[in-house]
């Protein structure tokens, strides 16, 4: 697994967070500069020097380790009035860095980070728009995995605001570094839905680049942008204008067909909905079978109405010899109670 490497706008360039790095910075230059000046001044050891330095610095008023010669005098003196400048410098970044909530909001994003760094297996969307949101909402619901890359800091503060606990990161998902924080190394697919076309060719050619295997999907306001979208290396593009006019068309063609799919596709009316069953997903005893040997009907309820061949291409109501070989999968119809005894049945 990949070492997770953050990269997220909120504290990586914040005022706050440099001037408490510069306070560290000048606190340990002063220390350093009062150790090795008693010690080349006062012939000091190494452990008199510090702490020499520690009572200077501290103003505490306790006894020199040995009286100081003028020059040391002169020295200390100046490292107090110095010390004074660096102190007040100190109070004041601590004090911002705290006041402006940077240090809560930096412990909030190391968690983020760490949880997207132990993620495996997941999918990530590029953009928080309507479809990045509704898709999000889809996934929420089926308890998958996934990481949301938005750049617009006001969808960053909606999904903060949110009940749902959304992983995310704010940034440009067109940038590799974005998508590699979002573990797109680990990750089995990604869904770009930023309102930009060319910005989701950049992201479909940068994610492909960095995970041959992946499977992108990508959404296209024109056929042109579907085009070059497929040549950067997306798998599926969506273009939904295009889908929209077809259904609207299918509602007075064939009204009942669309009725009938769109209460079984209604995941909070119907008591109905599909599952597809791949052959990397199922247990090793059930790969390599075929459908009457894996006795889905009888054992579940449920009904396989496609197969899904290496090629792509789908057979509808395949027949019982038909069998479940690397590469292929089925699709199922069946209640949820089906088909929640088919998961337990043939997955991990």
């Amino acid at each position: 697994m990949p070492q997770f490497r953050p990269y997220f706008n909120w504290y990586t360039y914040s005022g706050s967070y440099l001037k408490v790095n510069i306070a560290i910075f000048l606190f340990c230059f002063e220390m350093m500069l009062g150790i090795f000046g008693f010690v080349y001044l006062e012939q000091y050891s190494w452990t008199e020097a510090y702490y020499m330095t520690v009572i200077t610095l501290s103003t505490v008023g306790f006894t020199e380790v040995q009286p100081l010669s003028s020059q040391g005098q002169l020295f200390a003196s100046g490292l107090i009035l110095l010390n004074i400048g660096i102190f007040a410098y100190i109070l004041s970044a601590i004090t911002s860095f705290v006041v402006k909530g940077e240090i809560f909001k930096k412990m909030h994003v190391n968690v983020i980070a760490k949880r997207i760094g132990e993620l495996d297996n997941h999918i990530i969307i590029c953009g928080y728009g309507r479809y990045g949101k509704e898709i999000a909402e889809q996934f929420l619901l089926h308890n998958m995995n996934f990481v949301v890359i938005e750049k617009d800091h006001e969808k960053i503060v909606e999904i903060q605001r949110s009940p749902e606990k959304i992983l995310y990161i704010e940034e440009d998902a067109t940038k590799d570094e974005a998508l590699l924080n979002a573990g797109i190394e680990r990750a089995r697919a990604l869904i770009s839905t930023l309102s930009d076309d060319i910005n989701n060719v950049y992201t479909v050619l940068s994610a492909r680049q960095l995970n041959s295997n992946i499977n992108i999907i990508s959404r296209a306001a024109s056929p042109q942008a579907g085009q070059k979208l497929e040549l950067a290396g997306c798998s599926q593009v969506i273009m939904p204008d295009q889908i929209g006019a077809f259904y609207m068309a299918t509602l007075i063609s064939k009204p009942g067909t669309v009725e009938f799919f769109s209460q079984v596709t209604n995941e909070f009316e119907a008591d109905i909905g599909f599952e597809e069953i791949r052959y990397d997903q199922v247990k090793p005893q059930n790969q390599n079978k075929s459908i009457k040997e894996l006795n889905i009907r009888k054992s579940t309820g449920a009904n396989i109405i496609g197969y899904k061949q290496r090629q792509g291409l789908y057979i509808i109501n395949p027949q019982p010899e038909v069998i479940l070989e690397e590469g292929t999968s089925f699709i199922v119809l069946g209640s949820v109670e089906q088909l929640d005894k088919l998961r337990r049945q043939l997955f991990p």
